[in-house]
């Protein structure tokens, strides 16, 4: 059951992805069931012609005027993405009160792997410090993001692959339930790389054509690129006017499986949901709608099916992943789709699982194929599962009214 008091709200929000900039063209492209997976326009790489992405539409160079930022020298396209959706999630935020503990707490897969090529090219003729060099540090994105929002307080970044946005948010409000901060910029960033792309290629989990998470005949996933950022904070500093819903559980396993791979029997996804379930002090029966984190690939599908399974029984939420709209985005994902969760809470919506067809011959599970807005959504789980087993849930819940 809880143990810890002081409620923690969420009082801002922000969002680019390859559904646009901002919370409300990613809304609108998620009601019109449009993907934003397609060609690759800005990444060069031999796999660019053979592979498709969910690509922010914008170059670097666009990037920059978006950002606002003044001194874009070495800059990374992770850290152009952060401050854009960080911008947004602050913008009713006052981060120079004095008498308000602040901090930011970021996470990301892939941060410096954005400028490895441009720093290596650079050192094979220049052997000399140059100006890649500082963004090759995995919490670089972070220290902009603080730099150019004034944030002067706490800060560190998470990297415990694609749970590392999800562990940012948790980490930020388990510092405020402790009384160690009152107010936390939490989420996540991360960029299209060559090093992920063909990565992940070499993994031969990537799928050519538009992932179909869950199905029996899925062949893998697409990557993506994003950013997300949440405002949370504690009841005393939180205004009434600006509470958008409350983070109300938080949970996390590692299952410790395998280095690339989920434990097959879902053990350690339906850990880290009944852990955030018994954070928040609601039973297995309120949770209303899953947002899976659902890559399409073969063992995270079954796994994350078994765990809910473990945790539901047949009494299953509708439960669905969003990334054949966005692509995994890696450390971002949990705090894309922590946005994604709260626009359910706010709008009543239940979002599709795109391109299902066919269950799982080891499940039952099936998941929402339909956009569903007749229902009231109080309380939506979602799940981020990363390699070797680092499983992290996140609880949201609307507030009384």
């Amino acid at each position: 059951m809880k143990t810890e008091k002081n409620k923690v709200f969420v009082t801002g929000m922000g969002i680019i992805s390859s559904l646009g900039i901002g919370v409300q063209q990613n809304l609108d492209r998620l009601i019109e069931g449009k993907s934003g997976i397609g060609s690759i326009r800005h990444l060069k790489t031999r796999l660019s012609d053979e592979l498709i992405a969910g690509e922010v539409f914008y170059s670097n160079q666009e990037l920059i005027i978006l950002s606002g930022i003044k001194d874009a020298k070495g800059i990374s396209r992770a850290a152009l993405l952060g401050i854009i959706a960080a911008r947004e999630a602050t913008k009713n935020t006052d981060f120079n009160d004095p008498n308000v503990r602040t901090g930011i707490i970021s996470g990301t897969t892939a941060e410096s792997m954005t400028n490895i090529e441009l720093y290596l090219q650079d050192f094979l003729n220049n052997d000399s410090r140059n100006e890649y060099i500082e963004s090759q540090d995995w919490g670089y994105s972070t220290e902009v993001i603080a730099k150019e929002l004034g944030i002067s307080g706490y800060q560190t970044t998470i990297n415990t692959a694609c749970s590392s946005a999800a562990n940012a948010i948790m980490t930020g409000a388990r510092m405020i339930k402790h009384n160690m901060l009152d107010r936390v910029l939490v989420g996540g960033t991360d960029a299209l790389s060559k090093v992920m792309l063909n990565g992940f290629h070499a993994l031969m989990i990537v799928d050519p054509q538009i992932s179909k998470p869950f199905d029996k005949n899925r062949k893998g996933l697409n990557l993506g690129e994003g950013t997300a950022f949440l405002v949370i904070e504690s009841e005393k500093v939180a205004e009434e006017k600006n509470i958008i819903c409350e983070l109300s559980g938080y949970g996390n396993s590692n299952d410790a499986y395998h280095l690339t791979a989920l434990s097959p029997d879902g053990k350690g996804a339906a850990m880290a949901m009944n852990n955030a379930i018994d954070e928040s002090g609601l039973k297995v029966t309120d949770i209303d709608y899953i947002n899976a984190h659902g890559t399409g690939s073969e063992n995270n599908d079954l796994s994350e099916a078994l765990g809910i399974e473990k945790v539901f029984g047949k009494n299953i939420p509708e439960f669905s992943s969003t990334k054949p709209f966005t692509g995994h985005t890696l450390g971002s994902s949990g705090a894309i789709e922590a946005v994604f969760s709260i626009l359910s809470l706010q709008e009543n919506l239940v979002f599709p699982n795109l391109n299902f067809k066919n269950r799982m011959d080891e499940v039952d599970v099936i998941p929402e194929n339909d956009l569903i807005s007749s229902q009231e959504i109080n309380h939506v789980l979602s799940n981020s599962l990363g390699f070797g087993g680092n499983n992290t849930s996140l609880l949201f819940s609307k507030t009384e009214s």
